[in-house]
């Protein structure tokens, strides 16, 4: 059993595109608006949208139902691949200035 204090690198970050690839939101695309890395999950620019009922605020006056984003786990969800558009997986390479970069393991192409 892994230790509260021990955290894995995440290859997924705030801005990448990515898709789902389980869940009920299977097969849609959006941009990481935000990784959570303590609990491994990120949440995904229009997917995964859950009805959330609030109270009047300034914000909204009369209140009632909004949709939102709610949080994804992060094994179901894969990086686009930025040359071909299909998921890939992410490794990581030394470039020509001898900084490590992410690359699409399909396609060999870097991950800006």
């Amino acid at each position: 059993m892994k230790n509260k204090g021990t955290q894995t690198k995440l290859k997924i970050r705030k801005g990448d595109l990515v898709k789902v690839i389980a869940g009920d939101s299977k097969g849609q695309q959006g941009k990481v608006q935000e990784v959570l890395v303590a609990t491994n999950r990120v949440i995904i620019e229009g997917v995964n949208l859950v009805s959330k009922h609030t109270k009047p605020n300034a914000a909204t006056p009369n209140g009632g139902i909004i949709k939102k984003e709610a949080a994804l786990h992060i094994s179901n969800v894969q990086l686009v691949d930025p040359k071909t558009g299909k998921t890939t997986r992410i490794g990581r390479k030394l470039n020509a200035d001898g900084k490590l970069v992410r690359v699409a393991k399909k396609s060999g192409e870097e991950i800006k």
